[in-house]
């Protein structure tokens, strides 16, 4: 079925959001299209937290002609004084007539204001065009908003038989180089990367985003390491980056191991143990008390496997390479106890799947 008009404007809407990735946080993702005689006058996004909105900065690319048009947007305008003044007063200052909004602010605070603002100053007000694609765009913002923990994504790279690692622990690289180039492109989006200290001593990886032009930006990188093992010269800790590191240990990991990690500016925070290691649902539950709105689990197969007994995995992105590794010793995608019973499993659904290079991505959420 053909797209009509208020679809299209919203698409581009959407396309213009999906530009601020990784740079709004704690905001959600929004573009603006302003729309008159069936020709676009102006657009513009949220580009970073601070910074104008997407509706001030389509008005003020359309100037004087958002007399009489209509303003197309992802996510309802607010109607309520944050770091910048209400966008629901620019739209009536700026005389739009009519305004075409994706989704409702999923806020309970403000749910539907900004809506009820703008009818009874009689701006003509439609919402829920392409609402699905609205709210897959913010999930994670979505997520926040209403648990006030981070969204967390789950990425593993796996041979054809489920393995993450050979027998003697060598991992790279399982997958090619477009499936690597794409994970850096998930790193440059989300807010942190979470891997266990398994991966560091096996791997000693950066965790930094590399696309090369300096156009990647480093999210904050989360250690676990309940014991302090990683030895100070790991290239984690010895980076020329501009996101900090934090390592989430256990309340009796050495205080002489503490103090020398804060002493190379890396962040120290104790959490709960329990019987799968460190506790990450009172981990998230931190990250997000400091505006922390996505986070990427890298590994390995021991945090995957609490992560989901935990239930903690809000989407997968699961690549599979053209190779058999074989082996009852090698690393598994998966580790802990697992379950008894198939009806126990955990269930995926709205799976795609797609070729990235040589490798298959699955993009998938819990059931």
């Amino acid at each position: 079925m053909a797209e009509n008009a208020d679809e299209k404007y919203m698409r581009i809407a959407l396309n213009l959001a999906s530009k601020g990735r990784g740079r709004t946080s704690p905001n959600p993702l929004v573009g603006a299209v302003v729309v008159k005689d069936n020709r676009i006058v102006g657009q513009g996004y949220h580009e970073k937290a601070g910074e104008p909105h997407a509706e001030i900065n389509a008005i003020t690319t359309a100037g004087k002609r958002t007399q009489s048009s209509t303003l197309y947007i992802n996510l309802e305008p607010c109607n309520h004084h944050g770091r910048t003044p209400p966008c629901t007063q620019a739209i009536l200052t700026a005389g739009i007539r009519r305004v075409v909004i994706g989704m409702r602010d999923p806020n309970p605070d403000v749910r539907g204001g900004g809506i009820e603002f703008l009818q009874s100053h009689g701006v003509k007000v439609e919402y829920g065009i392409l609402e699905k694609e609205c709210l897959r765009l913010n999930e994670a913002f979505i997520k926040y908003l209403t648990e006030k923990r981070p969204f967390v994504i789950m990425k593993a790279a796996a041979s054809m038989d489920g393995k993450i690692a050979t027998r003697s622990g060598d991992a790279r690289w399982i997958t090619g180089e477009k499936a690597r180039r794409f994970v850096h492109c998930l790193r440059n989006e989300v807010d942190a990367i979470l891997v266990g200290a398994g991966t560091v001593l096996k791997d000693d990886p950066m965790l930094t985003t590399r696309l090369g032009q300096k156009r990647g930006r480093d999210p904050l990188r989360v250690i676990l390491d309940s014991g302090l093992k990683i030895p100070l010269t790991a290239r984690i800790f010895n980076l020329d980056s501009s996101a900090p590191t934090l390592v989430a240990t256990s309340h009796n990991a050495p205080e002489s191991k503490k103090k020398r990690l804060i002493e190379k500016d890396v962040e120290v925070i104790a959490v709960s143990t329990n019987q799968s290691g460190l506790d990450l649902t009172e981990l998230l539950s931190k990250l997000g008390k400091r505006g922390i709105l996505s986070v990427l689990i890298e590994g390995g197969g021991t945090v995957f496997g609490s992560a989901i007994q935990s239930r903690l995995v809000d989407k997968f992105y699961l690549f599979y390479a053209p190779i058999i590794i074989g082996g009852t010793k090698a690393v598994d995608m998966v580790g802990g106890e697992g379950i008894n019973h198939i009806a126990g499993a955990l269930r995926l659904r709205d799976m795609k799947i797609r070729k990235i290079g040589e490798d298959l991505l699955v993009e998938a959420y819990p059931a």
